[in-house]
C-alpha cells in the first residue's frame, strides 16, 4: 500500500529555515553606529578621540609681584620703611655731579606696589656730588633714605600737608657757586631728616650725630646752581611737592647718585 505524499509547501519550510540560519547578520538590518564621543569609537573612528574629549582645566593664573621703584637695588630698597607709602627719589647723574632728577612715587595700594605720580623734575644737589659719609663743609649731599616730616619757608603756607613753619629767618641773600643770586631759595623748604630732630621746624639746629656731621639738609627752591648739600627744585615744583607729601603716608626721600642707588 502506498503512503500519501506531503504537500510541497511542507517540504520547503525546513530548507527555508536553514537558509536564514546560514545567512546570519549579513542579510539582517545594519547595526547601530557607536555614539560619538565614546573613546575609540568616535564618528571618524579612533582618530576622532581628541576632538571628542573635554578640555583640561587651566592651571592657576600667576599673580604679579607688587611693582618696585625702577633703578633701585636691593640694599636701597631694604632701607625704605615698610610703612612708607610715598617716596621722593632724587637720582644724581654721577657721583661727582651736581645735576639730578626727581620723581615722586606712591603705593596707595600695597598689592599694586609703587607707581610714579609726579616728575621727573630737574634738580640740583651738592656742588661736589654725593657721599655716604657726609661731614660739614664737604659740599656733597648725603646718600640714603630719610624721612620727611617738617616743612617751612619765608612765604606763607601754600597748602602744605606737612607741618609748616612760616618765618622770616628763612630769608637768604648772597651768591651761589656760579654767582647766581640765592635770594628766595628758602621761600619753601622741606627738611630732610639727616642729622636732625624730627617733628620740629627746619630751623631747629639740634644735631644728634654732632656738628661735625653737618646738618640743615633741605629740599628747597632752586637758584639755578649747585647747593652746599641740599636738593633744590624749581619753585612751582616745590609748591606741588608741599601740597602732595602727606604725613599719613609716611613720606621718605631716597637720594644718591645712580650707581649708589642701584646697590
Amino acid at each position: 500500500m502506498s503512503l500519501p505524499r506531503r504537500p510541497p509547501a511542507l517540504l520547503a519550510a525546513p530548507f527555508l529555515a536553514l537558509a536564514l540560519l546560514l545567512a546570519g547578520c549579513s542579510s539582517g538590518t545594519a547595526p547601530e553606529k557607536a555614539p560619538v564621543g565614546v573613546p575609540g569609537q568616535g564618528a571618524a573612528g579612533p582618530q576622532s578621540d581628541a576632538a571628542s574629549t573635554l578640555p583640561t582645566s587651566p592651571g592657576p593664573v600667576p599673580v604679579p609681584s607688587p611693582a618696585e621703584i625702577p633703578d633701585l637695588g636691593p640694599e636701597t630698597l631694604a632701607q625704605i620703611p615698610a610703612e612708607a607709602r610715598q617716596a621722593f627719589v632724587v637720582t644724581g647723574e654721577e657721583a661727582d655731579s651736581y645735576r639730578s632728577s626727581a620723581v615722586l612715587y606712591s603705593r596707595a595700594d600695597p598689592a599694586q606696589g609703587w607707581e610714579p605720580v609726579a616728575g621727573p623734575w630737574p634738580a640740583h644737589n651738592g656742588m661736589d656730588g654725593w657721599t655716604d659719609h657726609h661731614v660739614a663743609g664737604d659740599r656733597r649731599s648725603p646718600t640714603g633714605v630719610y624721612t620727611l616730616t617738617d616743612a617751612g619757608g619765608r612765604l606763607p603756607d601754600p597748602g602744605s600737608l606737612l607741618p609748616y613753619d612760616e618765618h622770616p629767618r628763612f630769608a637768604v641773600d648772597g651768591e651761589g657757586f656760579f654767582g647766581e643770586p640765592l635770594e628766595g631759595s628758602f621761600d619753601y623748604v622741606v627738611a630732610i631728616n639727616y642729622n636732625r630732630k624730627e617733628g620740629v621746624s627746619p630751623l631747629n639746629r639740634t644735631r644728634p650725630l654732632g656738628l661735625e656731621r653737618g646738618g640743615g639738609i633741605w629740599i628747597h627752591v632752586d637758584h639755578e646752581g649747585p647747593t652746599q648739600g641740599c636738593v633744590s627744585l624749581p619753585e612751582e615744583r616745590m609748591e606741588e611737592l608741599l601740597r602732595t607729601l602727606d604725613p599719613e603716608m609716611n613720606p621718605v626721600i631716597v637720594m644718591g647718585d645712580a650707581v649708589s642707588l642701584r646697590r
